[in-house]
């Protein structure tokens, strides 16, 4: 250890290029990311303009990654491709900025910037190349980042519906902001796995909001929710909520036809 210590500790006041660009793929090739990214940093320019750039740039992106600094992963493989759009690891770069920010992608509760960015870069990914081997990868990644945005919009819906009534009024309650968000979620995540979830969110909160509502109201309400039973059924005949379901139905019914 006190020899490589002593040695990298030479290699960093060496003023031969070709020597510190040598010692640090060797570096990179053992997993020693920090030296071998600390030794490129500094021939990086001497280089530029070179063959030999391309190449120091993609050892570069790749030793950060290898550090788990994945911002600064995606910084430079940005770069790559600014500088070598049809560069030979051009694929593989975009691809890993696309990796970069599903990796940085925070809890669903937490704002879910780098998770929207996950999915922008890997739908470019396919877009760009279609025969990779790698787009059923980025496909399986895609599905997974909008999942949590459509779980994130789930949690929304399902706190509106917690709320509910708390404002204590059947004309402005938080069952029409559950309602909006839950259609909202299936907008714009229609294959997602919560689609169940926010089906039985729009007819519980129908039910509910006819349920609590003025005398006068209450029929077309529960009209809404016969309407939004055979919605739910139709998709899920046998669902998950299906006993709820029925419940709702049931009642909803012999108030109507009364």
């Amino acid at each position: 250890m006190l020899f490589s210590c002593s040695e990298y500790q030479k290699l960093l006041k060496s003023t031969d290029p070709e020597l510190k660009y040598t010692k640090a793929v060797e570096y990179f090739e053992k997993g020693d990311f920090t030296r071998a990214q600390t030794l490129l940093d500094e021939v990086v320019t001497y280089y530029r303009g070179t063959e030999r750039s391309e190449i120091i740039l993609n050892y570069l992106a790749d030793s950060y990654m290898g550090q788990k600094d994945y911002f600064s992963a995606s910084e430079h493989y940005k770069m790559y491709i600014k500088s070598y759009p049809k560069g030979k690891f051009a694929e593989n770069a975009k691809f890993a900025i696309g990796y970069c920010h599903y990796l940085q992608s925070p809890d669903p509760r937490l704002d879910q910037e780098s998770t929207t960015l996950a999915i922008n870069t890997f739908q470019e990914f396919v877009d760009i190349y279609p025969q990779s081997d790698r787009v059923p990868e980025a496909n399986k990644l895609l599905f997974e980042m909008k999942n949590k945005l459509a779980y994130k919009e789930y949690l929304n819906a399902k706190l509106y519906f917690d709320l509910g009534n708390y404002r204590g009024t059947t004309l402005d309650n938080y069952y029409i902001s559950a309602i909006t968000t839950a259609e909202n979620g299936l907008r714009n995540y229609p294959e997602s796995s919560y689609r169940e979830d926010f089906s039985i969110i729009i007819l519980n909160s129908k039910y509910q909001q006819a349920v609590q509502s003025f005398e006068e109201l209450k029929v077309d309400r529960y009209r809404n929710v016969l309407d939004e039973y055979y919605n739910y059924t139709n998709e899920y005949p046998d669902g998950k909520f299906i006993k709820q379901a029925e419940k709702f139905f049931n009642e909803a019914k012999k108030i109507v036809k009364d």
